[in-house]
């Protein structure tokens, strides 16, 4: 990929947090943004104006990543409208309610890994599909979004969380030796404790500045910050990058 070319991305989860901020940087660039929500119409079309007003060019697709033919059609919708897909952000996850495994129930469970590990299989999946250069795919970079919970467990908060985006390291690691030699660059990124809504889903919106004691820099990192990484490993810059899982941590 290369910053001089309009290239066209999509994103999944990109109405809101770090995947929003990933698509308006991806319209500073000129770069067209497949942008994926699971219900939210309203955040989906205010990220689509803010790409475009960056730049770029944007288009809403509804979707649950859980579920196969809805990640066929974000793909197919994001083809349609800007043409060969070059870079994939699978960015879609949920989290829930702080709590000890021992209180979970079995349809939380089920939630949390249908969505944050086989809806981001499945994503990859299409994208190994699509990009391929060993399917008539031109190539491209898929950058996967995990999390610092994979490495510190979450203990008494989220260990399903946790769990599921050690699958999400897992899958980087295997997909970028699978990949690579289809001309498909496969990294991830652990962010840390970011200022985003998703503390918020999880029943504990001041959750990112209560521990940013435990933060060597002192504080919560920005979704632009997060955002700057993976459009650093969806461009040119990025373009030795293989089989990386980069902490956004600030040092936690």
């Amino acid at each position: 990929m290369t910053n001089r070319m309009t290239q066209t991305i999509l994103i999944t989860g990109g109405s809101r947090g770090i995947g929003r901020a990933a698509a308006i940087m991806c319209g500073k660039r000129g770069w067209s943004v497949g942008v994926n929500y699971a219900g939210n119409e309203l955040a989906a079309q205010e990220t689509v104006a803010l790409v475009e007003k960056a730049g770029g060019k944007a288009v809403a697709i509804r979707g649950d990543v859980s579920v196969e033919a809805d990640v066929i059609a974000m793909f197919a919708a994001t083809e349609k409208a800007f043409g060969t897909i070059a870079g994939v952000v699978n960015n879609a996850g949920i989290v829930a309610p702080g709590m000890a495994l021992a209180e979970m129930s079995a349809e939380r469970l089920a939630r949390m890994f249908n969505v944050n590990v086989l809806g981001a299989y499945l994503v990859a999946r299409e994208a190994a599909r699509r990009m391929g250069t060993d399917r008539g795919g031109k190539g491209g970079s898929l950058v996967n979004l995990s999390s610092a919970a994979a490495r510190l467990g979450s203990p008494n908060e989220y260990v399903d969380y946790a769990g599921s985006k050690g699958a999400i390291d897992t899958m980087t690691i295997g997909l970028s030796k699978e990949l690579g030699p289809r001309g498909i660059r496969v990294n991830a990124i652990r962010p840390g404790l970011i200022d985003t809504e998703i503390h918020a889903s999880g029943g504990a919106p001041d959750r990112a500045f209560r521990l940013a004691t435990q933060v060597p820099l002192g504080r919560p990192g920005t979704a632009d910050e997060v955002a700057a990484m993976i459009l650093f490993l969806l461009g040119e810059e990025g373009s030795y990058l293989n089989g990386a899982i980069i902490d956004v941590t600030g040092g936690r």
